[in-house]
């Protein structure tokens, strides 16, 4: 396969994912907002914060008002991981390398970008409707992951967006409980409080991970929420399975087998993260602080992304 087409396929499975993460990001205050008391404000700036988006966002905005954020993350073209720029960028991916994918699969992708487009901002939006169209986009993306399965070969191109799919979602979920490190409580005694639960049950609720959790655990505490979202083997939005299913599509890539150890700095770097996060407990990870864990993990995530690049993409021509 040409890198530029593997390429092309890898990215425009991230730039779907990503979408489909920051429609997820802002639902997490819309869950806060039906459950949190009257006198505690919903709190935007975290999402800027957790998503890194901050420092542009104030380029162009004086504060994090609801209207602000949602404009910024959702419409604004001026932001390359704003959910309409992300979907521009996969279907621009998508058109370059029409003959190797289906044509129920351009169809929607083009289709998708078009009602996103199409809607543009509306800030006089009802919560409700801001709500359901964050659906949508997330609906429109599963959709999507659907038509994949059903309609792609399970070749090299199959193997390059389902990696950089599950990459770009172990990234996520990870500053999905960064989320809740940069929101501020009104009170340091919150910590462990009802409201302080209701936070941790709004970012579960927002990867939809709330009812698999609640059937494997009794109660609701940040260990084990912690846990549940890194750790668990089984729930396809825990880090741990993200980036175990990447791993396995980057060997099947190269088609060295996986027991036989490493072949190339790409699968040596994600092995040597999948296996830290496998043996480590959550105890571990509070004690090393969950925010510092957390960016560690972010970094190692973009280093593997680099060492990707370096494997597979930025192949330089051989000469005479």
């Amino acid at each position: 396969m040409l890198s530029r087409v593997a390429n092309s396929v890898y990215w425009m499975h991230r730039y779907v994912e990503r979408a489909e993460n920051y429609a997820r990001f802002m639902s997490v205050n819309f869950n806060l907002a039906l459950d949190l008391p009257p006198n505690v404000d919903q709190q935007w700036e975290p999402l800027l914060i957790a998503t890194a988006d901050n420092y542009l966002f104030y380029q162009f905005y004086a504060e994090p008002t609801p209207e602000n954020v949602i404009e910024f993350m959702t419409f604004d073209k001026r932001n390359p991981n704003s959910i309409v720029s992300c979907l521009s960028n996969a279907r621009e991916n998508a058109r370059t390398i029409r003959e190797v994918i289906s044509k129920e699969m351009w169809e929607h992708l083009n289709q998708f970008y078009l009602m996103v487009r199409d809607t543009g901002p509306h800030q006089d939006w009802s919560q409700n409707r801001t709500q359901s169209f964050f659906t949508d986009i997330r609906n429109g993306t599963q959709l999507l992951y659907g038509i994949i399965d059903a309609t792609i070969t399970r070749n090299e191109a199959w193997h390059f967006g389902r990696m950089g799919r599950f990459l770009e979602r172990a990234d996520k979920t990870s500053r999905f409980l960064d989320v809740k490190y940069f929101t501020l409580m009104p009170e340091a005694d919150s910590v462990g409080s009802t409201i302080d639960l209701m936070i941790w049950s709004a970012v579960l609720k927002s990867v939809s991970a709330y009812n698999m959790h609640r059937q494997q655990y009794r109660t609701l505490t940040p260990s084990n929420i912690v846990e549940f979202l890194i750790l668990d083997k089984m729930f396809p939005r825990a880090v741990f399975h993200c980036i175990r299913q990447a791993e396995l599509s980057l060997y099947e890539i190269s088609g060295n087998n996986i027991s036989h150890g490493f072949g190339n700095i790409a699968e040596r770097m994600l092995s040597k993260l999948r296996t830290e996060i496998e043996f480590t407990e959550p105890a571990d990870i509070f004690k090393t602080g969950l925010h510092q864990y957390l960016d560690r993990f972010q970094l190692r995530t973009n280093e593997v992304g680099d060492a990707i690049f370096e494997t597979y993409f930025d192949l330089k021509a051989v000469e005479a």
